[in-house]
This record gives C-alpha cells, structure tokens and sequence, in this order.
C-alpha cells in the first residue's frame, strides 16, 4: 500500500471506509491515517452472504474503535470506490480480513463473533514505529523518521511524490507486461484450438468411428 491510497469517513456510523482514491476526503492519505497504527481492516463485496452475517458485529468494533489513537478499524467494499485497494493487497474471496502493519498486513484467520474480534484487536493491535512512538524503532528506522523531520515541508512533499512516481511507473510497466502475458496466452490458446479443429476435420472422428465399428461388426481386436 501507498500514500495514493486515501480515507473516506462514515460520519454517521463514526466508522472509515478505505478506498482507492476518495473523493469524499482527498486530504487524508492512507499513510497519514496509519501512520504509527496497527490496522484492522475487512475487505468485503455487498452480495457476500458472509460478510452480511458479520457487518453488525463489525460495525460496532469499528464504532468502538473510530476515535482510537493506536487502532485504526476500517472497511473496504471491494466492488464499490475500494476495488483497486482490493486488487493491490491480493483479496481473492469475500470477507477477507487483513491486520497489522499499514505496510505490510498479515491475514486474520480468527473468529468473525464480535467477542472474538474484539479480544484479538486488544491482544495483537496497537501503536507501532512512526514519528509519535519513537521508542518503538529501531535504530534505522528512526533514523530515517528524523531525517524526515529536520526535512524542509516542501522538500519532504517533494520527495513523496517523487516515490509515488516510482510506484506507478514500476506498477504501469507490471500491467504492460501483464497485458504481454495475456496476448501470448490468447494467440497460444488460439493456435491449440485451431490445431485441435484442422485435427478433427483431417479424420480423426471418422477414424474412431470405423474402429468402433469393426471392432462391433468384425470382432477386431485394435
């Protein structure tokens, strides 16, 4: 995940909803909302009976959570606005529960009861390494942290940007060489079905026939 990924905010249930790029809250980015956080994070389609079946009790860990200064509970609806979240953390079924580092979730293989949920994100979540928990780095990355801090805002703006461009040029060549993949699979895919056909019309299904046939009427042994 990156900073492009940014936040939308329920505010009527007081729970955050990710996505790929809001439109409701373009200012708040993903590695601004995360930052120094553990995250809990259900990714979902809104036809999935499962997800249905524990929307209530996620709903209110998330309420429970909303305000919370180490513990960022989030939903991401895989078939609406947080699609492309979706594909870039690999969510292949539905609900798929995600936990941990911002940058590097692990997958959550517990309960889905809300009593379940709730122990696991008091056991296993809370704050990590980031400018407000210092004392939770180690020495290179805090390093790092404060040479981002002593960095003039523009030039740190102008920084992450430059990353972000690196992101999507080396993401822009991965489809290219996707699509690649694609058009090799296509045209081999073709050349079997036309060698299969070309195959058959050569005789090969008159050949089983006539074998069928004498092995019925003449008693042969082929």
């Amino acid at each position: 995940m990156k900073s492009a990924l940014f936040l939308s905010l329920f505010a009527a249930a007081g729970a955050i909803e990710l996505t790929k790029d809001s439109f409701r809250d373009p200012r708040e980015t993903w590695d601004e909302k995360t930052a120094g956080k553990s995250v809990f994070v259900k990714f979902f389609a809104p036809w999935c009976g499962h997800c249905k079946a524990m929307k209530k009790d996620w709903d209110k860990l998330m309420k429970e959570y909303a305000s919370h200064d180490s513990i960022l509970v989030a939903d991401v609806d895989c078939i609406g606005e947080g699609k492309a979240m979706c594909d870039e953390v690999g969510v292949e079924g539905f609900p798929t529960i995600k936990y941990g580092d911002p940058a590097n979730l692990e997958d959550y293989e517990g309960g889905r009861e809300l009593t379940e949920l709730s122990k696991f994100a008091k056991e296993n979540l809370g704050p990590r390494c980031g400018p407000a928990n210092l004392e939770l780095c180690d020495a290179d990355k805090k390093k790092q942290i404060e040479e981002f801090l002593a960095m003039p805002a523009a030039s740190l703006k102008k920084e992450i940007e430059a990353k972000d461009e690196e992101i999507s040029a080396a993401s822009k060549e991965h489809e290219k060489f996707v699509e690649s993949l694609q058009k090799q699979y296509e045209e081999s895919e073709k050349k079997l079905t036309d060698a299969k056909q070309r195959i058959k019309d050569s005789g090969l299904g008159l050949m089983k026939a006539v074998k069928a046939y004498r092995k019925t009427v003449k008693k042969e042994e082929l």
